[in-house]
């Protein structure tokens, strides 16, 4: 150490020190250190209640990393395990459902399904009901689930049936408002087939004839009024071993004028019908007169008449006057 360094260490150790000096702590302390640890208790426990409020959403949404809850996001699309709820419209390209398990829509009113075009107009919709299922399309089809052949399908002017049996189970059968176009009608294996019209007139019609066949039992054609056969340009053909008509009124003697005059038109048609008298005079329930001839009416009404040696249609004609 020089001369120099000596003398200035010796010099400041004997320097005067101020007795009054003020001493300045530093730091916090007091009410605000109180408050700066309350706050950091306080942030701390926040902290904790979120990380646990965190985990417990986290475990109670089941949140894994294909998804969250019954959602689970797949290579193929979106998967929902159990039954969803949607609050606002979705839109989806595809829904189907598990290979093992049906798809059920359902709702506490209906459920409607829409289809629309590009620019956004309704072209289908399909609603199912509590009451009712309507389907509002240019055409509707169900087709089968083999070979896709249309099995029913209706448009706005026609109905097509493609099954090959259109059967009705109903005890009343079926109802048609207006006609009904058919190569074919039967009835199922010992059933009977009724066609019926309770109030109005019932007509078939066919450019090349109408067949009407009952090959194991008899054919009745019962009507209230009058039964027409008409033949416009052929015949009518009636071909049995036997053939009875009941309930043919049975004229009586009488010579006034008035009676020749109305069965002089008809002895053309009398005499043409008396070989078939033979046939048709076990009906009658007169005792003592068991023959009878058949007489025609110029309307076509048919009646008997007591057969005698030559033809009695002229002598009972008087029938024909209230025909």
């Amino acid at each position: 150490m020089t001369r120099e360094q000596f003398i200035l260490a010796t010099q400041q150790n004997h320097l005067p020190r101020t007795e009054n000096a003020q001493l300045y702590p530093v730091g916090i302390y007091g009410w605000r250190k109180r408050c700066l640890y309350f706050f950091v208790l306080l942030l701390l426990v926040t902290m904790i209640v979120n990380l646990a409020m965190t985990i417990w959403i986290l475990k109670v949404m089941n949140f894994t990393v294909d998804g969250m809850g019954n959602l689970r996001v797949t290579k193929k699309g979106i998967r929902l395990e159990g039954i969803s709820e949607f609050l606002l419209p979705l839109y989806v390209k595809e829904i189907h459902s598990r290979k093992d398990s049906p798809l059920i829509l359902q709702s506490d009113r209906n459920v409607t399904v829409n289809a629309r075009n590009h620019m956004g107009q309704l072209t289908g919709q399909l609603t199912v009901g509590a009451d009712t299922v309507e389907a509002q399309c240019k055409r509707f089809e169900v087709r089968a689930s083999e070979d896709g052949r249309v099995l029913f399908s209706a448009d706005e002017d026609a109905i097509t049936i493609g099954a090959e049996k259109l059967k009705v189970t109903g005890t009343e059968g079926a109802v048609f408002g207006h006609s009904v176009e058919t190569p074919h009608i039967r009835a199922e294996p010992s059933q009977d087939l009724r066609l019926e019209s309770p109030t109005r007139a019932l007509i078939m019609e066919a450019p090349r004839g109408v067949q009407v066949s009952a090959a194991a039992g008899d054919f009745k054609a019962t009507c209230r009024k009058e039964l027409h056969l008409q033949s416009t340009e052929g015949e009518i053909f009636l071909n049995a071993d036997k053939i009875r008509l009941g309930n043919l009124p049975t004229g009586s003697s009488s010579s006034s004028s008035s009676s020749s005059s109305s069965s002089s038109s008809s002895s053309s048609s009398s005499s043409s019908s008396s070989s078939s008298s033979s046939s048709s005079s076990s009906s009658s329930s007169n005792s003592r007169q068991t023959v009878y001839e058949l007489c025609v009416c110029p309307s076509g009404k048919l009646y008997l008449s007591p057969a005698g040696v030559g033809s009695t249609c002229q002598s009972s004609s008087t029938i024909c006057l209230w025909s």
